[in-house]
């Protein structure tokens, strides 16, 4: 944990596991699944700018369910790092890894995670100061390569996104993960569409059923 980071956040996400990445159609829909995730034992939930009124289901979820952990993800600009900030998000996501946005995610206070793939890309988003580096797209290397990029640096806090399934969770979590980020296959894009919440907390369930057999193994 870097000095700047609140103590206790990166306990935080490390306790929560699972990040719900949701991509919805309009904020209603981001509320209600995230309510359908919380239900379902899925307490992280990262609302992505690609969701139209993306900061409006941010401040309402974080108003319905406070002991959630809610944050704002595909964060490209310095403005949006702010406004995700203004609205109570708990954390920031990019999906890559640039200098002048990083330096003003990081400038919120907020738990600042940055996307990478490569050693060149971890090694940047560590020199910035990233508190976590999103290992996106993870389904080009699976846990293999979380695992791989743990040797070299040791010291880097690792969140694989993309590809993560709950019968691949404790492979990742197994090969150093801090976390994971669930999108697709936690939150289908036809039951965000059609509302079927009782869909998505289905599959909440079997994640955190997933989170709970890989910390006792």
């Amino acid at each position: 944990m870097t000095d700047r980071l609140a103590a206790g956040a990166l306990q935080r996400v490390r306790e929560t596991g699972v990040l719900a990445v949701v991509r919805a159609p309009s904020p209603e829909a981001a509320v209600a699944a995230g309510d359908a995730l919380v239900r379902g034992g899925v307490t992280g939930i990262e609302v992505t700018f690609s969701t139209p009124g993306a900061l409006e289901a941010i401040a309402e979820l974080r108003h319905r369910h406070p002991d959630a952990l809610v944050g704002a993800g595909t964060v490209t600009t310095a403005a949006q790092a702010e406004a995700s900030a203004a609205a109570g998000a708990a954390f920031l996501v990019s999906p890559g890894t640039l200098p002048e946005l990083a330096r003003a995610m990081l400038a919120t206070g907020l738990t600042t995670m940055t996307g990478a793939m490569t050693p060149s890309e971890v090694m940047e988003a560590m020199a910035l100061g990233a508190d976590v580096v999103k290992v996106f797209p993870a389904s080009l290397g699976g846990p293999a390569l979380v695992k791989a990029l743990r040797e070299p640096f040791p010291d880097a806090v690792l969140m694989p996104t993309g590809g993560v399934t709950a019968e691949n969770l404790a492979d990742f979590l197994g090969a150093g993960a801090i976390a994971v980020g669930a999108g697709g296959d936690l939150l289908p894009r036809a039951a965000l569409e059609a509302g079927d919440w009782d869909a998505i907390e289905a599959r909440a369930v079997r994640y955190a059923e997933a989170l709970r057999t890989a910390r006792a193994a």
